[in-house]
């Protein structure tokens, strides 16, 4: 039973994984995954429609993942014996065997364990998280996938011998250890059971919703975002039109009143035209606005938020590349990553792809980007680029 969880669990965390990447645009330099050949064969143009695209997929793949580590835990601990096997190589074919279960149970410590730091904001790894847990993924998606060929007829035939209600009906009186297997992992004199294998379900199970119930409400917003224990970033953000979920203060990345006061100029180059815009000029350029939230890698979201700027299409004509393919988009932040970005032409053709200068009718914070900043709609946050000072259109 929990080699079933984790079969459909795994399959779907790994395809919200690889949506993930896809998000980040890495073919665009966005991040340092690779772009092209074997692992880059799914890479897509990312769309913009629905906005809440990217708060879904991501939403579900740091939540379920979450969620599936106590099943995770209960299956290492039910093949633990297969671990010690001593010898540790018999022959060529067990010895092929032992380093695919190496693969496959250091693949999933290492993804579950880099994943879980990664959204608490644990910044220890020694290189980009983002390479470190692609490449871990399709490493430990290898072994997976061929310990479920191998294993997949043993674990149907298991599921059949038995009906799952009645040994849910079973009591511990009644509970008897399972018949000896092939595979080695029952022991030759097992010991009387203390546990029903209900009870193992159901601490397994209750594990999982309790994690869940602790987690969901990041992405699910609302009320429900005060159940958010595990949540990386404040589950009450304060009140006011910029009372919402922050990822990096304006203090974290260097970032100082003097950087975007009277100084600050906005770069717009597009071929050979480029334009220094101060604020006051930027505020008397076409006002738009959207409806739209920030999504985090880390799990967590926002609900819609109301944006109020330029669209970047207008920006686009107006340094002559109404067509852009593509636009560099630079921030005034002096320390940590994406700052800068690029965002595909879907992106700055959306109507609702704003620099923006207001939200839910006043400025921006500092912290929310002040003077101006990006907002795309089903855009991972970091590249909702903050405190934006050049945007460089290229055809």
């Amino acid at each position: 039973m929990f080699g079933l969880v984790l079969l459909v669990g795994v399959a779907v965390v790994f395809v919200t994984g690889l949506l993930s990447y896809a998000a980040y645009n890495p073919d665009l330099g966005n991040d340092t995954t690779p772009d092209k050949g074997l692992l880059g064969f799914y890479l897509f143009d990312w769309p913009t429609h629905p906005a809440w695209l990217y708060r879904l997929t991501q939403g579900v793949h740091v939540t379920l993942g979450v969620a599936l580590i106590p099943v995770l835990l209960a299956k290492l601990w039910s093949v633990i014996p297969k671990l010690f096997d001593w010898p540790p190589v018999r022959s060529p074919a067990q010895a092929l065997e032992r380093l695919s279960l190496l693969l496959l149970v250091g693949g999933a410590i290492f993804e579950f364990v880099t994943g879980l730091l990664n959204i608490q904001v644990f910044y220890v790894f020694p290189g980009s998280f983002y390479s470190l847990h692609f490449y871990g993924a399709w490493v430990f998606i290898a072994a997976f996938v061929a310990h479920v060929v191998l294993r997949l007829g043993r674990m149907t035939s298991a599921l059949r011998s038995r009906g799952l209600r009645d040994e849910l009906r079973t009591d511990l009186a009644h509970t008897r250890p399972e018949p000896p297997d092939p595979d080695g992992l029952v022991p030759a004199e097992p010991a009387a059971p203390t546990m029903t294998r209900r009870g193992a379900v159901a601490l397994v199970g209750a594990g999982s919703l309790a994690l869940l119930a602790v987690t969901a409400g990041q992405s699910l917003g609302g009320w429900a975002r005060y159940t958010a224990l595990l949540a990386p970033r404040n589950r009450n953000p304060g009140t006011g039109p910029n009372g919402f979920q922050i990822n990096k203060t304006a203090a974290a990345v260097g970032v100082t009143a003097a950087d975007v006061g009277a100084a600050w100029r906005l770069v717009v180059r597009g071929g050979d035209r480029e334009l220094r815009l101060t604020r006051e000029q930027v505020l008397e350029l076409p006002r738009h606005t959207a409806a739209l939230p920030i999504a985090c890698v880390e799990g967590w979201s926002t609900e819609d938020q109301h944006w109020s700027g330029v669209r970047l299409a207008d920006l686009a004509a107006l340094v002559g590349l109404p067509d852009a393919a593509n636009v560099l988009v630079e921030s005034v932040q002096k320390t940590g990553s994406f700052r800068s970005v690029v965002l595909r032409d879907n992106q700055i053709r959306d109507p609702r792809s704003l620099l923006a200068l207001h939200v839910n009718g006043a400025e921006l914070s500092l912290d929310h980007g002040y003077p101006a900043r990006i907002i795309v709609p089903a855009n991972p946050g970091v590249h909702n680029t903050k405190w934006v000072a050049g945007l460089t259109f290229r055809a």
